[in-house]
């Protein structure tokens, strides 16, 4: 089959197809997004090699239900052992022995196959485009801040981030009653947000006001971002932390105890609650859309998605 692989270089290989092992599905992927995460990848974080990509929508080719065979479905990336205390309190992103699909162990979605957990999927509604279906990953990762946390309509919030997922963080976000501010660098990305009636403020200006937040949700992908949401956090309010990067970051805890600020790390969702969302149109991803490639031309997809004004690179297998 062919992949787009990391061995140090993003290449489009002919590889061979995965074997399942027990209790795993083998998923004919039919569309697959590029994700900032994949990016970072190449840059060296995690120290991943081989199949690239997390983010898919695709059909059942094989597995140990026979009434899954030919379900459309999304995966859940993260396949526990099953076995410990995280596991069985269905928080198998915790796992200490799990892998993580296209990032941590596992072979990724930008392929024609993969292999997962029969546990791991979800059906796909039928009103659901593959287009709409594969931003079921990061609509759930931001639905996750409200799972844990409480942000209510009083709330001042800022997103840091116009990014993909700072966007669908913005746009969940506003199904609290709150009114969100996404902050950026980028005016035409930023624009998307302000078409939907959403608040905007462009970086340099937001470090100039004095008005301080609830929450702050740091999604810059930079390690940049945190020192902007300690200053702009209000005492005792809370930061949420959502970037991934390679590299490390440096910082005097001290504001932390002086301001007594809550620090929330924010990673993978549940994929039902996101899929019932778009499913009901409550989130649109649709405008994110910056090209659709051939599985072929995956490595055109991934330059693509490393360009300033590009937001979600599909790849159509």
């Amino acid at each position: 089959m062919k992949a787009l692989v990391f061995d140090g270089q993003a290449r489009v290989r002919d590889v061979p197809a995965p074997k399942t092992k027990p209790g795993e599905t083998l998923i004919h992927v039919t569309m697959a997004g590029i994700c900032k995460t994949d990016v970072e990848i190449i840059a060296g974080y995690m120290d991943f090699r081989g199949i690239l990509g997390h983010e898919f929508v695709g059909t059942v080719a094989a597995s140990p239900d026979p009434a899954l065979l030919g379900v459309r479905v999304v995966g859940e990336i993260n396949a526990g052992c099953g076995a410990c205390d995280y596991c069985r309190q269905d928080l198998q992103r915790h796992c200490p022995s799990r892998t993580v699909l296209g990032i941590k162990g596992r072979q990724g979605a930008l392929a024609e196959y993969l292999t997962l957990p029969l546990t791991n999927l979800v059906a796909v509604p039928d009103t659901l485009s593959d287009e709409i279906a594969v931003f079921t990953e990061p609509v759930a990762a931001a639905l996750e801040i409200m799972e844990q946390i409480r942000i209510e309509p009083s709330h001042t919030v800022a997103v840091i981030g116009d990014g993909k997922l700072g966007l669908l963080i913005s746009m969940v976000l506003r199904l609290t009653g709150c009114d969100p501010v996404l902050v950026g660098k980028h005016p035409e990305k930023m624009a998307l947000f302000s078409h939907l009636r959403g608040r905007t403020l462009p970086l340099d200006l937001f470090l100039q006001t004095d008005e301080r937040f609830d929450v702050v949700v740091e999604a810059s992908g930079n390690a940049s971002g945190w020192n902007v949401a300690m200053k702009k956090v209000k005492p005792r309010g809370t930061v949420v932390l959502k970037s991934t990067y390679h590299g490390s970051l440096t910082f005097n805890p001290a504001a932390l105890v002086i301001d007594e600020i809550t620090v929330v790390g924010s990673r993978c969702g549940r994929f039902a609650p996101a899929l019932k969302l778009l499913d009901l149109g409550l989130v649109d991803p649709a405008p994110l859309i910056s090209g659709v490639f051939p599985l072929e031309q995956a490595e055109a997809a991934l330059r693509k998605a490393q360009e300033a004004g590009a937001f979600k690179v599909l790849v159509r297998m």
